[in-house]
């Protein structure tokens, strides 16, 4: 339910395109993101926690050892009030809330004129186009399409 909801508030805050932890794919990175969005020249990561144990299990996981070969320009965590907080975070991460049916922009969370001069991370484009590019090819295999388009199997 968390995760869903991340989906639908990065849609909503200009990401119209997201994948959610419903969608798995193989990428160089091996994450799996609980959310993800996609705008023209940025992308945003959203990992929901529902547990103090599972944020500190998080920190464990080879891609927040080496940010680099994480996904997202951008990266929040996305929890019930108090699971996680602000002191907690990880250099460049941010923190969203969700509180009943809304979700709290706590920090981090930039203006419209920052999502592309201010990246806190230099995501892993690589597993990005990989993620992405399994998600297209699923998408046409279930569509036809036109026959001035072409249609590449794999």
């Amino acid at each position: 339910m968390m995760c869903r909801r991340a989906e639908r508030f990065l849609r909503s805050n200009g990401f119209p395109v997201t994948l959610g932890d419903g969608f798995r794919a193989w990428n160089n990175s091996g994450e799996l993101p609980d959310a993800i969005g996609f705008r023209n020249g940025a992308s945003c990561l959203i990992e929901c926690k529902c547990s103090r144990a599972d944020f500190l299990a998080d920190r464990k996981k080879p891609f927040r050892i080496a940010p680099e070969t994480g996904l997202g320009d951008w990266r929040f965590y996305l929890s019930e009030p108090g699971i996680v907080t602000v002191a907690d975070l990880p250099p460049g991460w941010g923190l969203l809330y969700l509180r009943g049916r809304q979700i709290l922009k706590v920090f981090g969370w930039p203006g419209n004129a920052h999502w592309l001069s201010e990246k806190p991370f230099k995501a892993n484009k690589q597993a990005e186009c990989d993620f992405l590019y399994s998600a297209l090819r699923r998408s046409l295999d279930r569509i036809e399409l036109p026959d001035t388009m072409h249609h590449v199997t794999p």
